[in-house]
């Protein structure tokens, strides 16, 4: 047995002595199979391990998450783990699985060797040491690494019983597992928006009134989004930033959208008013001001940002770990920061609800305006 080292100051690790991080890059370096079980792992990590496995052509890999089926499991998380797991099953080289039987909490790492386990980590090491983020660079982790057959042996044989049926399953084969929703940090900071505690949006909640309209999410499908090279939805909706910039010489932002709004809808008894400004309580607790615009009361955007919805839709989705923000929309050719049915489906959300609430609140000018609550929801 060998320890393993955080070299943290002032702790430093001298000659000596070795890093758990520098362990595991040298032993995944030797191996053409890994077996990995842990309580807890992260978005960061996850795709490092996914980098590692393709660097040094993993043959097999398999990674067993044990505390989240109970406590919950971050959303980025998870839609990381979920599109790590169709990847490895798809290129049939393993897969990644939640325990469901207990709270397991242990951190094992196993090397193979043309079918052999040649050596083993144990310790207090979860998957997102082998990626330092800034949540994790001040933590302090001690392991042990031990290269005897019979340890190795048997720390294989605990990993194998932790695959089977009656503890875990494969995490595309999980249901009832709670989801914990990322914080959208989209919006933070943004000037006309605000944030209000969760007993506020309950508060609203309960003064909504039948007042409510349904606003579809209009995106293609993944395969859809180079269809008449992807014009056909960068006319309007949450896709817009792929249309045609306004000026030569800058992209559209990413996080802008035109949300329109259908006549069937604007024309419904208690829609609210071409160029009435209302408030806006967001189910995550953004709060902003409205209104609806344009010929036909077609328009439904925030009122002096025309980023802000955008912020608020793409930044749940983002967050959620299912698009990254694009820096240049025109230079995206490959359509990565398009919004699609399928991340919509997987966030559980393909349209907007908009509900009034029997409450007002009082404008800068000291005039009262209406409140209306804005949901995501599928």
């Amino acid at each position: 047995m060998k320890l393993l080292y955080s070299n943290i100051l002032p702790l430093g690790v001298p000659e000596d002595q070795e890093t758990f991080i520098g362990c595991f890059n040298e032993e995944i370096a030797k191996s053409d199979r890994v077996e990995i079980a842990v309580g807890y792992v992260s978005r960061a990590a996850l795709e490092e391990l996914d980098f590692l496995v393709g660097k040094h052509n993993i043959s097999s890999i398999s990674l067993t998450i044990g505390m989240y089926f109970i406590e919950g499991m971050p959303e980025g998380s998870y839609n990381a783990a979920l599109e790590l797991n169709r990847k490895w099953k798809e290129a049939g080289i393993g897969e990644i699985r939640i325990v469901k039987a207990f709270k397991y909490h242990g951190k094992l790492y196993c090397f193979y060797h043309e079918g052999q386990p040649f050596s083993a980590i144990i310790g207090s090491a979860n998957l997102g040491a082998i990626k330092m983020e800034a949540s994790n660079r001040r933590q302090y982790e001690i392991s042990s690494i031990t290269v005897d057959s019979a340890e190795c042996r048997e720390i294989a044989e605990f990993i194998k019983k932790l695959g089977e049926q009656n503890c875990s399953s494969n995490i595309a084969c999980i249901e009832g597992m709670p989801l914990i929703r990322e914080v959208n940090t989209s919006l933070s900071g943004i000037d006309r928006v605000t944030q209000i505690p969760q007993t506020g949006v309950q508060l609203y909640e309960k003064h909504k009134t039948e007042i409510s309209f349904v606003l579809p999410l209009k995106v293609p499908a993944y395969d859809e989004r180079h269809f008449d090279d992807g014009k056909h939805y960068t006319k309007s909706n949450i896709n817009v930033c792929y249309a045609a910039p306004r000026s030569k010489r800058k992209s559209r932002d990413w996080y802008e959208i035109q949300l329109t709004v259908s006549k069937e809808i604007t024309r419904s008894e208690g829609y609210p008013e071409k160029n009435k400004i209302f408030f806006v309580v967001t189910d995550d607790g953004y709060w902003f001001k409205a209104h609806t615009t344009s010929d036909g009361n077609k328009q439904f955007s925030a009122v002096g940002d025309e980023l802000i919805l955008g912020r608020w839709i793409k930044g749940r989705l983002a967050a959620a770990g299912l698009v990254t923000p694009v820096n240049d929309t025109q230079a995206d050719i490959d359509r990565k920061g398009m919004i699609t049915k399928e991340m919509l489906k997987t966030y559980g959300c393909d349209t907007l609800v908009l509900s009034k609430t029997d409450q007002k609140a009082l404008d800068e000018d000291g005039s009262e305006l209406d409140v209306w609550i804005l949901r995501l929801k599928q």
